[in-house]
């Protein structure tokens, strides 16, 4: 493909998402393709000769297309935010058109340059005290299942294998999966039964126990938000108990710690800076920056270079043996690393600060408005729990069963899509709003299905 011919192609592309984009309530908010519909429209071998590429713009409306699930549609609300926003798919754009591999300083300068500004910037925004001076520092990774992974192999550095990772039943199953790479036990917390929270005092007596017993403890993950229903471990206690026995306390707020860029949420940030050893969060879940960018912090990045560093002959160069500079190879799992700071950067400079505490308020105050809806309503229970910008719920008078089959009535209309989890074998819908299209209206809509799809209704 020539400039040229790259130059009209890529106009044609910016224009068919601007029209996606604008068009996307047209669109059955969760795809209605059966299994087998996509592939079953795709030819079973590859062109012998190339295609123009009207036929991939024609094939992305009547194969691909069909076939998408709409993150962006302003009634997704199954899942947490997947946030696509025009300055973020234009700096991934100019990402991809740079094609840099990152892995190095020298491989590219700009590239680790304006990650470690975009990392500070972003702990500047949410008060978090890991600025890229000293030993501390952070870094974008694909997502905060990998921030995860790091957080482990860096604190079984420093604590010396074998060592036990400590979590509570409503962490991310990503520790589990880190946990299991590394070859490591997973200890199960209790939490406390109306919040959902890991419960400190039993932290101490497992870390106490194993310690006594001559097992080693090497991490504690404690989540700002969970997934399930963005249930706030008390980072405070548990991060007195992590520095009593010397274990390394991760901070999982994948989904919630962008909320603290508004000063009225910073509350969530309570002992991060006092105890935190690392701590991740998603911009691409609820602050406009399009997938993959998770931002893990650290506050000593000795250990997990320890870990993850090895320098064949081919990497070594002069400005990483002086040690003037940040090789983000040795921060991550690969080797190989695409140039996300440019996507977060655009963001943060398009909408600013302000511009990101408006989004992210507007998402709390329409959940705000849902669930008074359902505290409303009498057929409904509303858990309690909801700062966010997810609300959890369920009907007072039906089975676990029917409110699943309720759920998929719902969503196999199109109009708009719920997820599910389950509390003390309840099974709760979970609302989540935060899609920069949503309005009050989307929200009012959504209750009027809800409520039309009860039996009986």
């Amino acid at each position: 493909m020539s400039p040229e011919e790259f130059r009209r192609y890529g106009k044609q592309v910016v224009d068919w998402i601007a029209d996606y984009l604008e068009d996307i309530e047209s669109q059955p908010v969760r795809s209605q393709a059966k299994p087998g519909d996509v592939r079953s429209m795709l030819p079973p071998h590859p062109p012998e000769q190339g295609e123009p590429y009207e036929n991939v713009l024609r094939d992305m409306e009547q194969v691909i297309l069909p076939g998408v699930t709409h993150w962006q549609h302003p009634s997704f609300f199954a899942y947490f935010p997947a946030n696509a926003s025009g300055p973020a798919i234009l700096g991934d754009l100019l990402s991809a058109g740079l094609g840099v591999q990152g892995m190095v300083w020298a491989t590219s300068p700009a590239c680790t340059e304006l990650e470690t500004v975009v990392a500070d910037w972003l702990a500047e925004l949410l008060g978090l005290p890991f600025r890229t001076d000293g030993v501390a520092g952070g870094v974008i990774q694909d997502s905060a299942s990998s921030a995860a992974l790091v957080a482990v192999l860096a604190a079984l550095r420093k604590s010396g294998r074998p060592g036990r990772i400590y979590v509570s039943s409503q962490t991310h199953s990503a520790l589990e999966k880190a946990a299991r790479i590394v070859g490591s036990e997973v200890c199960v917390v209790d939490v406390a039964p109306d919040t959902l929270a890991m419960d400190p005092v039993l932290l101490h007596a497992l870390i106490a126990e194993d310690v006594a017993a001559g097992r080693k403890p090497a991490l504690v993950c404690a989540t700002v938000g969970t997934t399930s229903t963005t249930a706030i471990d008390p980072v405070r206690e548990i991060g007195a108990v992590c520095r009593e026995f010397g274990v390394w306390l991760h901070i999982d707020a994948a989904y919630a710690g962008v909320a603290a860029i508004c000063p009225e949420l910073r509350w969530i940030n309570d002992g991060v800076a006092e105890y935190a050893d690392s701590y991740a969060t998603n911009p691409h879940k609820w602050l406009l920056t399009n997938f993959d960018c998770g931002v893990l912090w650290v506050r000593d990045r000795r250990p997990m270079i320890d870990a993850l560093s090895i320098l064949p002959e081919f990497l070594r160069n002069q400005a990483s043996e002086s040690g003037q500079v940040i090789d983000y190879r040795d921060w991550q799992v690969p080797l190989g690393r695409r140039f996300r700071a440019l996507k977060l950067w655009s963001v943060i400079r398009w909408y600013g600060a302000e511009g990101l505490r408006a989004h992210i308020r507007a998402g709390v105050s329409l959940a705000q408005r849902f669930a008074e809806l359902v505290a409303a309503d009498p057929d409904f229970l509303l858990w309690e729990h909801h700062p966010f910008g997810l609300v959890c719920f369920r009907p007072l008078r039906t089975s676990p069963e029917q409110t699943l089959a309720m759920m998929e009535k719902v969503n196999d209309s199109g109009a708009l899509y719920l997820s599910h989890t389950k509390v003390a074998d309840q099974v709760l819908l979970r609302m989540a709003i935060g899609a920069p299209a949503t309005t009050v209206e989307h929200v009012d809509q959504a209750w009027r299905a809800i409520r039309a799809a009860l039996p009986g209704a």
